[in-house]
């Protein structure tokens, strides 16, 4: 622990004053692996860190992304969520992408089980195939749902960037997951179904 109200009173106090769900703004003060630091405009310097406030990485952004530099830079504003004091980093936790328009939900409201959707194959595991059907959204082709005849691995019938149709079978706001089906595309080994390209 960094310090009680006896050490540091004046951070302490400015900590205990913040409100979740308030919006803070600032200047992103250091990158580390772990996170994001950033140097709020009002209250004191922290006695340790680069800022006061902490962004975690999993806070940083709705979408996938491969570096934290990809999302923010050293010196860029922000202004970002309060989600908690830390008392033992004497930090305000924050949040950047509760300032943002969530994908997820976007994708929830106006997507339905059943619709039928072109999308991008980005990833094989074993049990089957993660499609972007939205930008920065991807769902999960179980195997069985890959082709009417059963398949011992995705790479039998798909590779990673095939571009393909499915059908939506579960949106999960909860879990934030969506399930998709490449076999049930075609119904009943018919016609395909009329599709549209979402978000694409």
């Amino acid at each position: 622990m960094l310090g009680g109200p006896s050490e540091n009173p004046e951070l302490w106090t400015f900590l205990e004053s913040l409100h979740l769900g308030e919006f803070l703004s600032g200047t992103v003060a250091a990158i580390e692996p772990f996170g994001v630091f950033v140097a709020l405009d009002d209250g004191p310097a922290h006695p340790v860190f680069p800022g006061v406030g902490f962004i975690s990485v999993a806070e940083l952004s709705w979408r996938r992304f491969e570096a934290i530099s990809d999302v923010v830079q050293v010196g860029q504003r922000v202004s970002c969520e309060f989600l908690q004091f830390d008392d033992w980093n004497l930090e305000a936790r924050l949040s950047l992408k509760a300032g943002q328009p969530d994908p997820f939900q976007a994708f929830a409201d106006t997507v339905t089980a059943g619709q039928i959707l072109s999308g991008r194959v980005t990833k094989l595991i074993p049990f089957g195939a993660f499609v972007e059907v939205a930008d920065g959204l991807e769902g999960l082709v179980h195997l069985r749902e890959l082709a009417w005849t059963p398949v011992e691995t995705p790479s039998d019938v798909v590779r990673v960037g095939d571009g393909i149709t499915v059908a939506v079978t579960g949106i999960d706001r909860e879990r934030r997951t969506i399930t998709l089906s490449r076999r049930q595309v075609t119904g009943t080994r018919g016609r395909p179904r009329s599709h549209r390209r979402c978000g694409r």
